[in-house]
């Protein structure tokens, strides 16, 4: 399986889903400017949408989506307990956190790494941001993870945005318990495999 990537982008959740699943893959960087690859080739070639993440299985097929990517990638190795099994309410769950994750705070956080977006955009991302924060800092209360004591593809989708808040002048010291799941999340062996590999961890 070849991973499209980018260093510190979305493309580190499914990164992170990999390296949990300890299955092989090859990393392929992207500049999500010019869409080229390392190699100087096309990446719209790949994935005409022009964003990571994107996956290229063994037979050629190309997967896109986060979300998608990572219930394949935990699929492929039901064993490591990276999502529940299909069709068990538990599995209902994961994909809605995977679905909030995706358009409540991965969107949002999209205003914040725009350039040309007014400060007036930016600061309602914020705010709107830190109330999807208290929510989480709710969930999270009592449970190591995001469906309790198992770690699974939410939690790997959930660390990589709100990592992103070192960048934006978020503190997360204002959320305790995220803050504390943030610390967890990165202290997992697998994670700190992805993140050293993506240039982001000496």
């Amino acid at each position: 399986m070849k991973l499209f990537f980018s260093p510190g982008a979305c493309s580190l959740s499914p990164h992170i889903a990999l390296r949990e699943a300890g299955l092989p893959v090859e990393l392929v960087k992207v500049d999500l400017k010019t869409k080229q690859l390392a190699d100087g080739g096309d990446f719209t070639a790949i994935n005409p949408k022009g964003y990571v993440p994107t996956v290229q299985l063994d037979d050629g097929e190309i997967l896109t989506e986060g979300p998608a990517i990572v219930q394949y990638i935990a699929d492929q190795k039901p064993e490591s307990g990276l999502a529940p099994a299909n069709g068990t309410m538990a599995r209902y769950r994961l994909q809605e956190w995977l679905t909030f994750i995706n358009s409540e705070l991965h969107k949002t956080f999209g205003a914040l790494f725009n350039p040309n977006a007014p400060a007036e955009t930016k600061d309602g991302a914020k705010a709107l941001l830190a109330k999807r924060f208290d929510y989480l800092a709710s969930q999270l209360q009592g449970k190591d993870y995001l469906t309790g004591a198992q770690f699974t593809v939410a939690d790997g989708y959930l660390f990589t945005v709100i990592n992103w808040c070192q960048w934006v002048g978020i503190d997360l010291a204002q959320w305790p318990a995220l803050a504390a799941f943030h610390a967890r999340v990165a202290a997992r062996p697998a994670v700190q495999a992805a993140l050293r590999a993506e240039g982001l961890l000496k």
